[in-house]
């Protein structure tokens, strides 16, 4: 049966690349959801991961350089029925996105966050991302990067997000049970995804990882928060996989009355005039 997120394109991503993984998984995992290509929206920013939705039969936004989160919380706000993606690169959503990601998980609204994390920024030609190992040299860090790396997990468990995970780019029918996971959870879902870069990164290779990593086993509890928080410090010679933290609380769109009663926000005069007598009682 063919895949109805399947779009016809030519790919311009190098050989080997992990992207090419990353977009078989969420091609697979849409499908076997149920979902229909109009119930999906894919919003990225800028950069080789950033061009995923250009290769699925979705609706799409490709927006600037690290805004890819707000525009996803804006569209889920508009419209909650549908299933919205937020996808870019760990330079996009670390780094000049930063910003963006740290307040959508005080906030807390129903969105997936899928970040593909190569450890460098691939589209603009190697440079250290804020994922990079202190040390790695690039064309641009000749002497290897001085900056500690951003842990995007220790974050995200720290400002208590609703669901943690990490993937690998390297095992694809694992990488779909947790983007299943993520996609269906409510809530702000975060799913860094380590994605070897064949072109800039030398360090991190499928075969780095493939020594390193390992899944949390099913005795490892992710509701308890502390133990996540260890977990997400363990980097190095043993790298875990798996679902870190979830913590079901209300969504954003949960908890504004506005888009609870008027969930399309398609207002008539009645509606806005409700609207307003229930914000006005908080000022009486």
């Amino acid at each position: 049966m063919d895949n109805p997120f399947d779009l016809s394109s030519d790919i311009a991503w190098c050989p080997g690349c992990g992207n090419f993984a990353i977009l078989k998984a969420l091609k697979s995992t849409l499908s076997e959801l149920n979902y229909e290509p109009h119930e999906v929206v894919l919003v990225s920013g800028i950069g080789q991961a950033a061009k995923i939705p250009h290769y699925l039969r979705v609706n799409v936004f490709n927006g600037l350089h690290g805004r890819s989160i707000p525009v996803a919380f804006a569209v889920k706000s508009a419209n909650p029925r549908l299933v919205v993606i937020a996808e870019s690169g760990d330079g996009c959503m670390y780094g000049e996105g930063g910003n963006h990601f740290v307040h959508a998980i005080r906030r807390n609204p129903d969105i997936t966050v899928i970040v593909h994390n190569n450890q460098v920024y691939g589209l603009t030609k190697g440079q250290a991302s804020p994922t990079s190992e202190e040390g790695f040299v690039s064309k641009v860090q000749t002497l290897g990067s001085l900056s500690a790396p951003f842990n995007p997990l220790s974050i995200a468990i720290a400002q208590d997000a609703s669901f943690v995970a990490r993937g690998f780019a390297g095992d694809i029918e694992k990488l779909k049970e947790i983007l299943k996971q993520a996609i269906t959870w409510p809530g702000f879902a975060l799913v860094d995804v380590l994605q070897p870069c064949v072109t800039f990164n030398r360090v991190n290779t499928y075969t780095w990882y493939r020594e390193r990593a390992y899944y949390l086993d099913v005795q490892y509890d992710p509701e308890d928060r502390v133990k996540a928080f260890e977990k997400s410090l363990e980097w190095g010679e043993k790298i875990p996989l798996g679902i870190f933290y979830r913590h079901r609380k209300p969504t954003y769109q949960e908890k504004f009355y506005a888009l609870v009663s008027y969930p399309h926000l398609l207002y008539r005069e009645r509606a806005v005039e409700e609207v307003l007598d229930r914000e006005l009682q908080y000022f009486q």
